[in-house]
């Protein structure tokens, strides 16, 4: 059979317009994706000071968000190495849009908690083929920018929503919240008609001829007429079997894909969306719990940012662990003061709490998983890691609201520091670094 080189011919392109594409039929559909999994911060407050569910109900809501997501991780990873990332990434984003206009018309908690379950299979599923597939297009050199910018653009989503359910929600009420998350994703679902399949993958599947065309074209749109760099002669590499991640290296690099999604699911989902509940736990309104958390959430971008630079500057593995350490700092500090009566001090040590988290958040979602495996079982390993992710956010809002209950905010700081200090031990013993190198170099060291 003949070779098509994809991987290689792909990694010399120059960044073109190509790329921008791609990015952008990518990133709007992620864009939306980080949108709905931050409305739940906003909704849920006011779902509580309406009285429309209890607090037991909103722990099950997003309880059966999360699992809806462990549940679309899974079939994702086997549907996108099956039938590919084009295909897969249509089918959830049509589940996910019409899931939130559903939502949105709820006439009980109980059909609004069936509604986000069904929104958890599209959103788990996105998270997994969005940033796989965006990997496999991307130059070796700046793939940490670009996939820390697509880590941007979800995160997005979180001041967004801040913003919108501070200006929306206390004058019209949360249903228009999920209004706006169907018509976008929908819109978004027409436009990824253009998204190409990725040609890594189609060579892979053994459908040489399909992607020796489609690289034809992609080299004709990327260099403009200009000659390209010359491509080396493909190494012979074996094609790898879901089993071997069952053996080492492999194995070693599941357990850090696993616990490092473990670690920063529960940071997001059992600190970042709790901050409406925390502050008015604290004594503040709706409004200014709102309004603390829209300028706490301007750090999640500037986090974001500094990963996008950090990842391809000084490598993935000292990046994370560097924002590791400050989170722990920072958590311990945060802790030790109240929203109502230090609201200067919360603000700032929250902005650096915020910006390290999700410097992690940038590099463990965007760039860090999915490049420590093989192209034939990117998405399946991928999804596996993020069903164990999302799998123990089904039970960390149960841990967090007893946690708050009996010790309050300093508790849950210290279930985080616990999982930031093992994320720190295993990527530092059984880490590899992606930096600068390509996806079959990093897959060949397997």
């Amino acid at each position: 059979m003949t070779s098509v080189n994809a991987g290689a011919r792909l990694d010399r392109l120059p960044i073109s317009s190509f790329h921008y594409r791609i990015f952008w039929l990518v990133g709007a559909g992620m864009f939306f994706d980080g949108y709905d999994l931050y409305v739940a911060g906003g909704v849920l407050a006011s779902l509580i000071q309406t009285k429309f569910s209890t607090l037991p109900q909103n722990l099950q809501f997003i309880s059966l968000t999360f699992v809806g997501m462990t549940l679309g991780s899974l079939i994702t990873g086997f549907v996108g190495d099956r039938f590919g990332r084009r295909f897969t990434y249509q089918v959830n984003l049509l589940i996910f849009g019409l899931a939130s206009l559903a939502a949105a018309f709820a006439q009980d908690m109980t059909q609004l908690i069936a509604c986000r379950f069904v929104q958890g299979l599209g959103l788990g599923a996105e998270i997994v083929v969005g940033y796989s597939t965006m990997t496999e297009f991307v130059p070796p050199k700046t793939r940490g920018r670009w996939l820390s910018m697509m880590a941007f653009i979800v995160v997005a989503g979180f001041p967004a929503t801040s913003l919108l359910g501070y200006l929306i929600i206390p004058a019209f009420g949360w249903r228009p919240m999920f209004v706006i998350a169907g018509i976008g994703s929908l819109f978004v679902w027409y436009l990824r008609k253009n998204l190409p399949e990725s040609p890594r993958w189609l060579e892979a599947q053994g459908r040489t001829e399909e992607a020796e065309a489609l690289m034809q074209a992609i080299e004709t749109e990327a260099s403009g007429g200009k000659p390209l760099a010359p491509v080396a002669a493909p190494s012979p590499a074996p094609l790898v079997a879901a089993s071997e991640l069952l053996r080492p290296p492999l194995l070693q690099r599941m357990v850090v894909g696993c616990w490092v999604l473990i670690s920063i699911n529960t940071l997001i989902f059992g600190f970042v969306l709790f901050l409406p509940q925390f502050f008015l736990r604290q004594g503040l309104t709706i409004t200014n719990s709102l309004a603390y958390t829209v300028v706490l959430s301007a750090a999640s971008l500037v986090g974001c940012g500094l990963g996008a630079y950090t990842s391809d500057a000084v490598g993935r593995r000292f990046s994370i662990i560097g924002a590791s350490i400050v989170t722990i700092i920072a958590g311990y500090v945060y802790a030790r003061f109240d929203a109502a009566s230090d609201a200067a001090i919360v603000l700032a040590i929250g902005f650096i709490l915020i910006v390290a988290i999700y410097v992690q958040t940038a590099i463990l979602y965007g760039v860090y998983t999915p490049e420590l495996f093989p192209t034939e079982i990117r998405l399946r390993a991928n999804g596996i890691c993020n069903m164990f992710g999302r799998g123990a956010t089904v039970l960390s809002p149960f841990i967090v609201g007893a946690l708050m209950g009996s010790y309050g905010l300093p508790g849950v700081i210290w279930l985080m520091t616990a999982l930031v200090v093992v994320q720190i031990l295993v990527v530092w013993a059984w880490g590899v670094e992606p930096r600068n190198r390509g996806l079959e170099q990093v897959a060949a060291q397997a």
